[in-house]
């Protein structure tokens, strides 16, 4: 009875996972495969235990709640309860990795919710809808069959009695925790393949908690195992202390501070004042200058202002997402505190009049409060405000979407009058276009015949889809040549500083990942500044957190000093991150998962464990901990109260 049903649900279960992820054979997004036959013998007695161990300790809470073991109700129990609800888990879990591959988790979630976990959900609301809706009908069914079974199969004293198969669970249970615990020293990649399982995730949760004995959130089989456990000051991710003579985080040694640059002090523009403007394009890559598709130019405006102006590119974001990457660029700091100082609070008290006009809502993860952008705005109109134009249905903050022209009418209407521009201004536009899922039903078809429908959007069809991502970056390009036109025709183009950015880059599939923020790359994390003033470069990496003080310099008119300092990159916040990387060249990227332990240069494709390191590329991870280490330190210090 057990081995049939764990059988059943582990032959789909692989089946799914090997069809998704190559997790036998390899092939597309699955550098770990489980294709070696020691490998696949390991796998295959871990996940047998994890799964047995689950239906058998399901089995006994069903016997002990009903305190019944005859007839037919404990089987029926069994089988819906663990049968149902574990397919219907796998049906959400590779439907969520559908779009966001293996990197999916609570933490990625509330990144792409702003923070918050609820409007992650609701961002997919879609998709979650129906499974509500099927869930509904799923369990009146449900009901319905036990009434109806009920009824055909009355319970008499002559029903078999069924074993509770206590002893059997715990067994189970135990020899669950030893693999756990021994797989991960054994092979990384019968780890890999086994945290894509079900079953394996569930216990692995579980048994975390359970091996916390000093209660500082890690155990023995977390995805970065606790190697002090009853020392709750060493643990994976511990604030480092510096020259204490212990190895808190357990990477790097005892850090060693470096000195780094600080957050720039809050400046004010004296004497002649031009205009800023500042256009964010959401999502785009650093290699959308120079991009062709289908024979066409992807950004044609955006090419003329860098050969008229300045272009630099790479620049980094730091961090690949929407909400910590703005907060960057306004205030000049990794991770600022609410109040600190930014661009909107340096020109308002400089005397600038401040416009925004943005696709998205900029309380999404609280990016207007931290930097003072509604408090010191004075027109602001985001797509909170402007939540009766959206482009979708979804009214979460974190599918809203306010299409660019739009934000044109309201630009034309609001500055139509030339006295106004008598003041200095600075006006921020966000374009959202080419936002995830890359097209909305206003958008012009400059490259494309068809847009590849959200429906459609997989691995399988990443060469439409990508033609579908470059569209929607040409509209936005579209519209800025649009603003272009309005400014050079009302005399403005050369009183304005114009500045062009992204917030982050964007995967396309190209190592199995969508989106951003997953993985710490030239993709993902490269973005571009383009600005209408010549003689803008750089000699070294540019983060995003550069760029407040290269259009302050332009402001006052002087040539940006661009410090050739590293650029520190996380996957996650900056003090609990999965994965930190750095630049210290134009193209150069050492990154280091903190979770498996894998190093790697990204310019090289070369990666290996973090301990079994040599020459350069033991010096180069060695540097890296030690700038996240003295950015975390530094970022304590800054917020700590005087």
């Amino acid at each position: 009875m057990f081995l049939c049903l764990a059988s059943l649900l582990a032959a789909l279960e692989l089946a799914l996972a090997d069809r998704k992820y190559g997790l036998f054979t390899g092939g597309f997004g699955q550098s770990q495969a489980v294709d070696r036959l020691a490998e696949r013998a390991l796998f295959l007695v871990s996940y047998a235990a994890a799964m047995a161990m689950l239906v058998i300790t399901v089995w006994w809470i069903i016997i002990r709640i009903f305190r019944s073991r005859e007839s037919w109700p404990p089987l029926f129990f069994l089988t819906t309860i663990v049968g149902g609800a574990y397919i219907l888990l796998l049906a959400l879990t590779f439907q969520l990795h559908q779009y966001f591959s293996d990197t999916m988790s609570f933490a990625l979630m509330a990144n792409l919710g702003g923070g918050s976990l609820t409007d992650a959900l609701l961002f997919a609301s879609d998709e979650i809808v129906l499974a509500v809706a099927g869930l509904a009908l799923g369990l009146s069914a449900y009901i319905y069959a036990y009434r109806f079974l009920s009824r055909r199969f009355p319970k008499s004293c002559d029903d078999p009695a069924w074993p509770a198969c206590g002893r059997l669970a715990v067994a189970a249970f135990l020899l669950t925790l030893i693999l756990a615990i021994a797989v991960p020293m054994i092979s990384s990649d019968v780890k890999n393949g086994l945290n894509r399982t079900l079953a394996w995730g569930l216990f692995t949760t579980a048994a975390n908690r359970l091996t916390d004995f000093d209660n500082d959130g890690y155990g023995w089989v977390s995805d970065m195992p606790d190697r002090h456990p009853f020392n709750s000051t060493r643990y994976p991710l511990a604030m480092d202390v510096p020259g204490n003579g212990m190895d808190e985080d357990g990477y790097g040694g005892d850090l060693e501070l470096l000195p780094l640059p600080p957050q720039p002090p809050l400046t004010e523009i004296a004497g002649k004042r031009p205009h800023l403007i500042l256009i964010v394009m959401e999502s785009t890559r650093y290699d959308v200058i120079g991009k062709r598709i289908n024979g066409k130019t992807v950004a044609p405006n955006l090419e003329a202002i860098a050969r008229s102006g300045s272009l630099i590119s790479p620049v980094l974001s730091h961090v690949g997402f929407t909400t910590a990457s703005l907060k960057s660029l306004f205030s000049g700091s990794l991770q600022p505190a609410s109040g600190s100082p930014s661009l909107f609070r340096e020109l308002k008290a400089s005397g600038y009049e401040i416009s925004v006009f943005s696709g998205q809502p900029e309380g999404f993860g609280d990016i207007a409060e931290t930097v003072g952008m509604r408090e010191n705005a004075d027109l602001f109109l985001d797509g909170e405000k402007l939540k009766h134009l959206r482009a979708f249905s979804n009214g979460a903050q974190g599918s809203i979407l306010i299409d660019e022209k739009h934000l044109l009418d309201a630009f034309a209407e609001a500055y139509q009058v030339p006295a106004k521009w008598e003041k200095p201004q600075f006006l921020y536009f966000n374009f959202q276009s080419p936002h995830f899922p890359y097209y909305h039903k206003d958008m012009t078809l400059n490259l494309v015949d068809r847009p590849l429908p959200r429906s459609e959007i997989s691995a399988a069809n990443k060469e439409e889809l990508r033609q579908t991502y470059w569209n929607a970056v040409a509209y936005a390009d579209q519209r800025l040549g649009e603003l272009v036109v309005k400014l050079k025709r009302d005399g403005l183009w050369d009183d304005s500083v114009v500045i062009i950015t992204s917030d982050h880059g964007e995967d396309l599939f190209e190592d199995g990942f969508l989106g951003h923020g997953h993985n710490i790359n030239i993709r993902q994390n490269g973005i571009f500044l383009v600005t209408n003033r010549p003689g803008v470069s750089a000699n070294g990496p540019v983060g995003l957190s550069d760029l407040r003080a290269i259009i302050l310099s332009l402001l006052k008119g002087e040539k940006p000093v661009i410090p050739a300092n590293p650029v520190l990159m996380t996957v996650g916040d900056l003090d609990s991150p999965t994965q930190i990387g750095i630049s210290e060249g134009t193209s150069d990227i050492t990154s280091l998962r903190l979770d498996t332990g894998e190093a790697c240069m990204v310019e090289q494709n070369h990666c290996a464990h973090a301990d079994h390191l040599s020459g350069t590329f033991r010096h180069r991870v060695d540097r890296l901990i030690r700038i996240w280490g003295s950015a975390r330190w530094q970022n304590r210090a800054e917020r700590k109260p005087n």
